[in-house]
């Protein structure tokens, strides 16, 4: 064993690790920066979070946070307004990543499905092409990431406090703040490991903004101290929308928990009693899991601020109204997680600026997005899932010097589905034929007129299960959205775009909309076709569910 201090940005942190893995640390220790070797082939530079709402985006006109660092890409690069996943859960969005391929095709349809692990990834055609490759963070699926030279990732949704991390030479568990070591790691193969006379595809993955929200003790003092504007459809009634919405269990006032998500300790909600509703169920260590984790410095940094939010919770709450209380945990809630998101935009920033600095930056593609998108008290709601807005579409900001036009925005209906291919074509690979997206090239170059595609395909799996979002497939155009929730009920649903924006009324059984409904109806068959999905293939699903179900005696989910 041996003790590291390791000096980040603002802080202090201590290393404990096996002797083999410390190849992966020292990564503050600034060198002199070497002077790339100048190469053919663009570097890439995949940069992910987790939950990352576009919401909470300067670049795309948030009113919540400030985020510079992200802003930059958009400033020097593409910025993509209609981004979105085809699946909006965290293990089946980053399988499509990695195989360029729909959730029902590559096996992971949610989060505890198994992936299947003949599919080829894009990580190891380019290595096989001569890249150099590396994976830092979360990858959230698997322990030993295919195509990869170097990785260090954290298992399962990893820790934001302390957090353990897998490496090809043992796991190891690093003292400090998990945004902060993921970039101190990348930044530190940037420098240290990389090989000049390769170009490098390199994936640096955040853990943040993953719910619970645990900020740094520093950030977790300033938001609090925050108060954030309300969006308009906070208290929704889910009128005017079917079963799914008024179903689903993901409201702020009635599911978001004290103790795992508002840090109200449990020991003073058992204290409190009755005193405390609306009743919700907490998970189990919801509250010390993470906060567990931290060591004596760190707790009391914690403290401080935990102390006044308990403080107050205890004196206000029993007396609020439910539309107060409403009100307290949306705050309470944007509080923690712009604050992680604060952090992330920091640390890509010291990223951004190495790339500078040593020259990287001028033959290397960057890009920035999250596995999904997210409910930020739009319609009452946290979490995602849904084929609304918020969860479906992504931040998808993509920088390639001499290539793309700076400062320019894109439209046209694009999808997670899309990135292998298009980092395959700018790296001058094949890109394999049972691929189901398309290379974002033509629009990267300025060359709209070869973009072709007008609609996109979206499904979702996981149900019955925590949030309970149903079942549901689709199709989305830049005007229309239209849905077909099934398993346990049959219900379609269409959503004028341009009209409602906000999507609060279905218009699906609407006289003025039934040739919309019939022609969408017809391309979505057309999609399913095209991308290899069926009623077949949902009912194979269904069965399996109902299968692992009765095995595990109701506990599979």
């Amino acid at each position: 064993m041996k003790i590291l201090e390791v000096k980040t940005k603002g802080a202090r942190f201590f290393v404990v690790a096996i002797i083999s893995a410390l190849a992966f640390l020292g990564c503050n220790e600034k060198p002199e920066a070497k002077k790339p070797k100048k190469t053919q082939k663009p570097n890439i530079l995949f940069i992910m979070s987790d939950d990352h709402a576009y919401q909470a985006i300067s670049a795309y006109g948030s009113k919540l946070i400030k985020t510079p660092n992200i802003d930059r890409l958009a400033k020097e690069g593409m910025l993509f307004t209609n981004a979105s996943v085809t699946n909006s859960i965290c293990a089946p969005s980053r399988a499509t990543i990695l195989t360029g391929k729909h959730t029902h095709i590559n096996g992971k349809i949610d989060n505890l499905m198994p992936f299947d692990t003949t599919q080829v990834t894009f990580p190891q055609i380019f290595q096989k092409n001569g890249y150099q490759t590396a994976m830092f963070g979360k990858l959230h699926f698997g322990n030993n990431p295919k195509g990869v030279d170097d990785f260090m990732i954290l298992p399962g949704q990893g820790f934001y406090i302390n957090p353990d991390f897998i490496t090809s030479k043992g796991d190891t568990t690093i003292t400090g703040y998990v945004t902060d070591i993921i970039t101190d790691v990348t930044l530190n193969w940037l420098k240290e490991e990389r090989d000049e006379d390769k170009p490098f595809m390199m994936m640096y993955l955040h853990k943040a903004p993953h719910r619970p929200w645990w900020p740094t003790p520093e950030k977790f003092k300033e938001f609090t101290k925050k108060e954030f504007p309300e969006p308009e459809t906070l208290f929704d009634d889910y009128s005017n929308r079917g079963t799914a919405a008024k179903t689903a269990e993901m409201n702020l006032f009635t599911h978001m928990m004290y103790s795992h998500d508002s840090k109200i300790r449990p020991e003073l909600l058992e204290k409190m009693g009755d005193k405390v509703t609306p009743k919700v169920e907490e998970f189990k260590n919801g509250f010390y899991g993470p906060y567990g984790r931290a060591n004596r410095e760190q707790k009391a940094k914690y403290d401080e601020v935990l102390d006044e939010i308990n403080a107050e919770f205890e004196k206000n709450w029993p007396t609020m109204t439910d539309e107060e209380k409403m009100r307290w945990k949306y705050q309470r809630y944007m509080q923690d997680y712009l604050a992680c998101i604060s952090s992330v935009d920091d640390n890509v920033g010291r990223v951004l600026d190495y790339l500078e600095e040593s020259g990287l930056a001028e033959n290397t593609i960057v890009v920035y997005t999250s596995d999904q998108g997210f409910y930020l008290g739009e319609h009452g709601w946290f979490d995602k899932r849904f084929i609304y807005d918020q969860s479906f579409k992504t931040p998808l900001i993509i920088k390639w010097p001499n290539t793309i036009e700076p400062g320019s925005v894109e439209n046209e209906m694009v999808q997670n589905l899309d990135f292998a291919p298009t980092f395959l074509e700018a790296a001058g690979i094949e890109v394999p034929s049972d691929m189901q997206g398309e290379s974002l090239m033509p629009l990267l170059k300025g060359e709209k007129e070869k973009w072709n595609r007008d609609a996109v395909y979206y499904h979702y799996y996981e149900y019955p299960s925590v949030h309970m979002v149903k079942r549901h497939y689709g199709i989305v155009t830049k005007e229309y959205k239209l849905a077909h929730f099934y398993f346990d009920v049959d219900e379609w649903e269409l959503y004028d775009r341009l009209n409602d924006p906000h999507e609060l009324n279905n218009v699906y059984d609407h006289p003025d909309y039934a040739e919309v409904v019939e022609e969408l109806k017809q391309k979505l068959k057309e999609l399913r076709k095209k991308y290899k999905d069926s009623p077949e293939l949902d009912q194979k699903y269904i069965d399996i569910y109902k299968k692992m179900k009765a095995e595990k005696e109701n506990d599979f989910w």
